[in-house]
C-alpha cells in the first residue's frame, strides 16, 4: 500500500511539473484562470476616467422583449439571470452607462480573464509600437525583432507581424481546446512559451492561408516586448491603462516565473468597466480625451473588413455575410463580376465586395459586412462597437452559452426605435 502511494505521488509530481498534468489539474478555460498563473500587475489609473451613468437606461434597455424557445417572453435582465452563465453586462451609449449589470455573485470590481479578447488588445500595443517607431513596419520579418528564431525554422525569417495579425502564420499548429497533446495545451499551460515556438515547423508559406492560431498573437507579444525592453503588462500599463484612465487594477498572465513571457493571446485579465474602455478608444478613433493613444490609420485598418480574410483583420472581426437569394438559404451568385457589380447598390450595407466562387469556378457573388466591430474569447467574452450608434456593449461570463451578437443587435434596434420616437415628440 506504501509503495501505491509513494507511486501516486511520484506520478502527481511528475505529471503538475508539465503541461499534460496542468491541463488535467485545472483542465479547460476557466474566467477565474488568472489565479493560477503568475502575472505582471497593472495598477489602476492615477486619474480614472468612468463613464456616466444614464438613471433611465436600465428601464429602455429592458423593453427588448425576447422569445426563449419553450419559456415564453423575456427582457434582457431575466434572459441573461436565468438562462446564461453571464457575469457582466454592459450597455454604454454616447459616452453614458445605460446598463450594467453583474450575475452569478460578481460585482463591478471583480477580475476576469479575457482569453481571446487579449488578442485584440495586443494588436493594440503593436499599434502604439508602430506609431512611435520601434516596430518599424508590420511588414517586417518577426526575426528582425525575435533573434531566437533566426536559428529556428526557415519560414520564421519570411514570416511577418502583417502575417501574425491577420492569422497568416503558416505554422503547423492547431488550435485544440481539448486534446492535452495538442500545441495549443503546451502553449496555454506549458512553460518556456518562446522556447516551444522555436521549436516550430511551418505548414505553409507565410501569409498564404489565413487560420486562427493562438500562437500568432504569443509572437506578436514578444516583438512587442523584445521592440520596447518592457514586459508587454508594464508596456499595456503605461502606454494604455494610465492615459484610458481605467478604474481597477488588472494583470497579464505570464509562461511562468523564469521566464515572464506574457501570454499576449489569452493573458489580460480586467474587469467590464475597464474593458469598455478599450471599446471607447476605438470608437474615438485611437483619442482619449484629447490625448491620441493610436493611430487613426490603426484603428481603421483594425476595423475596416477585410474580405479576403474572412472579415478579421489585426485580431477585430466584422460582422457580415455573403448576400443570399430571397429564401435566405442560399448564396446568391451572379455569372459575371460585372453583375455583382451591377446589383451591388441595391444592397444595404457599409461595405459590398464582390467575391470570385471558388465552389463554383466563373460564378461571383457579394460579400457584405456593416462598420460594427468586436473582439471575442473562448467563453464568449465580447467587447461589441458600433459606431454609427455610438454604441459598445460588453459580455463577460463562465460558459460559452450560445451568441450575443443577436442580443446586441435587438438592444441596439429598440435603442433606435426610442430614439426616432424622442425625436418624433420633440
Amino acid at each position: 500500500m506504501k509503495v501505491l502511494r509513494l507511486a501516486a505521488l511520484l506520478l502527481v509530481t511528475s505529471l503538475s511539473s508539465c503541461h499534460i498534468g496542468r491541463f488535467f489539474v485545472y483542465n479547460f478555460a476557466n474566467i477565474t484562470d488568472h489565479k493560477i498563473f503568475p502575472a505582471t500587475e497593472l495598477p489602476a489609473s492615477s486619474a480614472p476616467a468612468p463613464f456616466a451613468v444614464q438613471p433611465l437606461g436600465p428601464a429602455l434597455v429592458d423593453e427588448v422583449s425576447l422569445g426563449v424557445p419553450k419559456r415564453g417572453k423575456m427582457n434582457v435582465s431575466q434572459y441573461l439571470e436565468n438562462e446564461t452563465s453571464t457575469t457582466a453586462f454592459l450597455v454604454i451609449r454616447n459616452d453614458s452607462i445605460l446598463y450594467e449589470r453583474y450575475f452569478n455573485g460578481y460585482e463591478p470590481q471583480d477580475i476576469s480573464t479575457f482569453f481571446s479578447v487579449s488578442k485584440s488588445i495586443t494588436s493594440l500595443l503593436v499599434g502604439i509600437a508602430v506609431d512611435e517607431g520601434i516596430i518599424e513596419s508590420i511588414d517586417d520579418p518577426v526575426t528582425k525583432y525575435i533573434p531566437e528564431l533566426r536559428d529556428a525554422a526557415e519560414g520564421f525569417k519570411r514570416q511577418t507581424i502583417r502575417h501574425l495579425l491577420n492569422m497568416r502564420s503558416g505554422l503547423a499548429y492547431t488550435e485544440s481546446y481539448s486534446n492535452p497533446f495538442a500545441p495549443m495545451a503546451k502553449l496555454y499551460y506549458g512553460r518556456d512559451q518562446l522556447g516551444q515556438i522555436e521549436k516550430m515547423d511551418f505548414r505553409e508559406e507565410p501569409g498564404t492561408v489565413h487560420r486562427y492560431q493562438s500562437v500568432s498573437t504569443a509572437i506578436l507579444g514578444i516583438v512587442v516586448e523584445k521592440a520596447s525592453g518592457m514586459p508587454l503588462g508594464d508596456y499595456l500599463a503605461q502606454k494604455v491603462w494610465e492615459p484610458l484612465g481605467m478604474e481597477y487594477a488588472a494583470s497579464v498572465s505570464l509562461d511562468d516565473k523564469k521566464h515572464r513571457s506574457a501570454k499576449a493571446y489569452s493573458g489580460v485579465n480586467a474587469t467590464a468597466r475597464d474593458l469598455a474602455k478599450i471599446g471607447r478608444l476605438y470608437l474615438n478613433k485611437g483619442m482619449a480625451g484629447d490625448r491620441r493613444i493610436v493611430s487613426e490609420a490603426w484603428i481603421e485598418a483594425s476595423t475596416t473588413p477585410d474580405f479576403a480574410n474572412d472579415q478579421y483583420q489585426y485580431q477585430w472581426y466584422s460582422i457580415g455575410e455573403s448576400l443570399r437569394e430571397p429564401d435566405g438559404k442560399q448564396v446568391m451568385y451572379f455569372p459575371d463580376s460585372l453583375a455583382a457589380a451591377a446589383y451591388a447598390p441595391q444592397i444595404e450595407a457599409d461595405y459590398v465586395r464582390t467575391m470570385a466562387s471558388e465552389r463554383k469556378p466563373g460564378q461571383y457573388y457579394l460579400d457584405t459586412a456593416t462598420d460594427e466591430y468586436y473582439a471575442q474569447g473562448i467563453l464568449n467574452q465580447l467587447l461589441y462597437v458600433d459606431p454609427t450608434d455610438n454604441l459598445i456593449m460588453v459580455r463577460l461570463g463562465k460558459k460559452w452559452d450560445g451568441g450575443y451578437l443577436w442580443l446586441f443587435e435587438a438592444i441596439r434596434e429598440e435603442l433606435t426605435e426610442a430614439e426616432g420616437a424622442d425625436a418624433g415628440a420633440r
